[in-house]
């Protein structure tokens, strides 16, 4: 598994017209899959009476097959849904859907150019979608002194973590989320301004 990966950081809509048939394809952020369904009914109401709303998504990391799926609604099979995902899984792109929008104009393109025609929008998205980098980070857990917490916060934030919670009891119990990455060399510049005292607990 990657432990960083491009994820859409905005809403892409690209519109085409194929054969008196208008394509409106839209790409977005789709970190689980009830996000798909909250889309679709969104695109439904924005775009009614449309003959094709197809789909495809890719939840977790590029290219994977844990947490993807696609529909054809109503086109023949493996002509809509199917190579919208192929071009999703082969982007280099994680956590992004495709929906595509057709208003049928009357002419039928035959399976190799529905093939074409859903796949075009999306790839078209595809390249000029806007990115951000998602950074995987794990949850983990400490226990320091009060005037060790402005040493601790600085280190979590050389190390890219994320401080969740903090808690004042006789000690400052710090929880937080961190790369796997930056394990080993956070509990080292912890240890090193303790004399080993600190540790960073990873098992939770």
């Amino acid at each position: 598994m990657s432990e960083r990966y491009l994820i859409p950081s905005v809403e892409c809509v690209v519109e085409e017209e194929i054969k008196h048939s208008r394509f409106i394809s839209i790409l977005f952020h789709c970190p689980e899959p009830q996000m798909m369904k909250t889309q679709l009914a969104s695109i439904k109401h924005l775009y009614p009476g449309a003959n094709h709303y197809c789909y495809a998504f890719v939840c977790g990391e590029p290219k994977s097959t844990l947490s993807s799926g696609f529909s054809d609604d109503g086109e023949p099979s493996g002509s809509a849904g199917k190579p919208m995902l192929a071009h999703l899984q082969g982007c280099n792109i994680g956590e992004v859907g495709a929906i595509v929008v057709r208003y049928f104009g009357g002419t039928k393109l035959g399976v190799g150019g529905l093939v074409r025609a859903y796949s075009s929008g999306v790839r078209q998205g595809l390249k000029t979608i806007e990115t951000m980098t998602k950074q995987l980070r794990y949850p983990a857990f400490l226990e320091c002194e009060y005037g060790q917490l402005i040493d601790v916060e600085y280190f979590l934030s050389q190390y890219d973590a994320v401080i969740e919670d903090k808690q004042f009891t006789d000690k400052v119990k710090v929880s937080f989320a961190i790369a796997k990455a930056f394990k080993h060399d956070l509990n080292r510049d912890l240890a090193t301004i303790s004399q080993g005292s600190l540790v960073a607990d990873f098992s939770h």
